[in-house]
């Protein structure tokens, strides 16, 4: 278990989201790494992923649950059939295909609406820093809880346009 593993090896080998915050977001890893003399030794931990939505969130501090409670609720009004579920070990929504995901990082909260939610909203995105299918929401920042509800009902409809295309390709 002695690897030495190369400087440009090492953040892959920690975890999926190295900067995510609390336990919950770690505990469907096999293995923790740790940094020993110079080498990287894994420990084998009894973590699991969290199951509900419930679950990830009360891992968090009480400020980090606050707001993660708001942007759920936000995305519950915005796509009141959709379902919650645990995806990539993140909370997601589900409706006719995923909606968005959401979770909380050591600065920010990410949000994660597809690449296409993300093309949709750009302008009103331009604020913030983000990727392709990502935005990310800063904690020393207001939380934009008006532009989330947009950008899920537009994902709802999004979703709904494309079963219902391939309903008729059928």
């Amino acid at each position: 278990m002695g690897n030495r593993l190369g400087k440009s090896q090492l953040p892959l080998a920690l975890c999926r989201f190295p900067d995510q915050v609390g336990i919950r977001a770690l505990r469907s890893r096999v293995a923790r790494f740790s940094t020993l003399g110079g080498k990287i030794h894994a420990m084998k931990t009894n973590q699991t992923a969290p199951e509900n939505i419930d679950e990830y969130i009360g891992g968090f501090p009480k400020e980090i649950r606050e707001i993660l409670q708001k942007i759920r609720i936000t995305i519950r009004k915005a796509a009141p059939q959709a379902e919650e579920v645990i995806s990539y070990r993140m909370p997601a929504f589900r409706q006719n295909g995923n909606l968005v995901y959401f979770a909380a990082f050591k600065k920010h909260f990410g949000f994660f609406p597809t690449s296409s939610g993300i093309r949709a909203f750009k302008r009103e995105l331009s604020d913030y820093e983000g990727s392709k299918g990502s935005v990310q929401f800063p904690f020393d920042q207001p939380v934009p809880f008006g532009l989330i509800s947009k950008i899920v009902k537009f994902r709802v409809k999004e979703n709904l346009k494309k079963t219902e295309t391939k309903s008729k390709k059928k």
